[in-house]
């Protein structure tokens, strides 16, 4: 099978890479101007949607990681506004070139995140529930919407709303560590917030089955089985580090630090229930959140 990955140097991008090649897959990179495709590699230009048709064709799916890091500092103006063209934008340029391909793939698997609750408290949430609306919120429901264009193509097409994935080689956890590390982790603010995660092999899992299994569409909640709180998160990463976890973050100062994103990001709340994947029978690798995060470490 033949795939073509948008974003595929990220820490998700290069992981589902690896292992669709493990497989046997042929996995071929869309490179963006002003890097040259190389043989193994796809050019496409986010500016115009010109996806090159003679490397792409026979491509069965595409994956969509594109999109600016979330975390990474304030959210000024400028930052917004790249992190909506980075992902809304990018992702209406991607479907529309696959739309213009003389041979369209198959399916098309994008990644999308659970910011698109909003902060709910202790509110459980399924694929069903409604969206919430603060800045990150309205993002991903617009990176939505311009994915699930491409059905419209009939490209099929699925979202997976990822909670923090866990990794030591990037993301969240891999921020986290090295205060942990030095035994000054702590909580974020009061802890009560409900945190929603996924290991990286759940994620990498997903992404996979979603490729060849063609009863999968529409959005599913990418988290495990349980979430937990801030908390409970702190004390789970204390342990398996054996550190102390005594010092908590105050919610003014994680503000003072990092703005709109402290509210959005560290201490909204989401209690999600990945509902979809347990009505498949989706067996998870990591479903507790200790060995998950051993795991994770293990393979850092």
């Amino acid at each position: 099978m033949k795939v073509l990955i948008a974003g595929s140097s990220g820490m998700v991008g290069a992981a589902i890479g690896s292992r669709l090649q493990a497989q046997g897959h042929t996995v071929l990179p869309l490179v963006r101007p002003p890097r040259i495709a190389g043989p193994d590699q796809v050019a496409w230009n986010p500016e115009t949607g010109e996806i090159d048709p003679e490397a792409a064709a026979d491509a069965r799916a595409v994956i969509n990681l594109s999109g600016a890091s979330i975390a990474s500092g304030r959210w000024t103006e400028s930052r917004k506004a790249l992190l909506r063209s980075s992902r809304i934008e990018t992702t209406r340029k991607l479907v529309d070139g696959l739309a213009r391909l003389g041979s369209r793939p198959k399916v098309l698997v994008s990644a999308s995140a659970v910011g698109y609750y909003g902060n709910r408290g202790d509110e459980l949430l399924t694929e069903e529930s409604a969206p919430g609306d603060d800045f990150l919120a309205r993002l991903v429901q617009e990176w939505e919407s311009e994915t699930l264009r491409a059905a419209e193509f009939g490209i099929r097409t699925v979202l997976f709303r990822f909670g923090v994935i866990l990794s030591a080689k990037g993301g969240a956890l891999a921020q986290m560590l090295g205060p942990f590390r030095m035994g000054i982790g702590g909580r974020l603010g009061s802890g009560r917030q409900w945190m929603s995660w996924i290991s990286l092999a759940d994620a990498i899992r997903l992404l996979e089955e979603a490729i060849v299994n063609d009863q999968w569409s529409g959005a599913y909640n990418a988290v495990a089985p349980e979430a937990v709180t801030n908390a409970e998160f702190t004390r789970a990463l204390g342990r398996v580090l054996h550190r102390p976890t005594l010092f908590p973050v105050p919610p003014a100062a994680l503000r003072a630090l990092f703005g709109e994103m402290a509210e959005a990001m560290l201490l909204a709340s989401q209690r999600v229930e990945p509902r979809r994947l347990m009505q498949a029978g989706y067996s998870y690798s990591h479903d507790r959140l200790e060995l998950a995060l051993s795991d994770a470490l293990t393979d850092s």
